[in-house]
């Protein structure tokens, strides 16, 4: 399900995601590299993870409730939707990224290994057939 991607951005030894619980729905995914967030900023950091999903799933991506009440720190995009489709990608090969935002009114320092975001694995039905394919990777099937 999840690996390490082929080429990592970051050095650092890439920890997968995992459940802290036998009944934890999210994996938790932990940060690659130290952020600092001004109040107001918004910055995408990449895991240097994939997950292999079958066709009929996707990963959403939320903020750990930890992170958001304690750092005032939300996914810039609510909730992340990875597709199944988006492994092993032509451009970054299913590298999957978190963009963070500080909501907050003071600079807030995340560190490398910190437990940021958490991934629940989701079936989906779809009504229609859609013969457009992905061409990349992050963002690449906006039109």
């Amino acid at each position: 399900m999840f690996e390490v991607v082929k080429n990592p951005i970051h050095d650092s030894p890439t920890q997968l995601p995992m459940r802290a619980t036998q009944s934890s729905a999210g994996h938790d995914f932990y940060l690659k590299e130290t952020i600092v967030l001004q109040p107001q900023e918004t910055k995408l950091t990449f895991t240097d993870v994939k997950c292999q999903l079958l066709d009929d799933t996707f990963l959403s991506v939320h903020i750990r409730s930890s992170v958001g009440v304690k750092k005032h720190i939300m996914l810039a995009n609510g909730t992340g939707i990875i597709d199944s489709d988006y492994y092993n990608n032509s451009s970054n090969d299913g590298n999957i990224g978190i963009a963070l935002h500080n909501y907050g009114q003071k600079a807030i320092t995340l560190e490398a290994g910190e437990r940021v975001a958490q991934g629940i694995i989701q079936a989906y039905r779809a009504f229609d057939k859609i013969d457009r394919v992905r061409g990349g990777g992050f963002g690449s099937t906006e039109s």
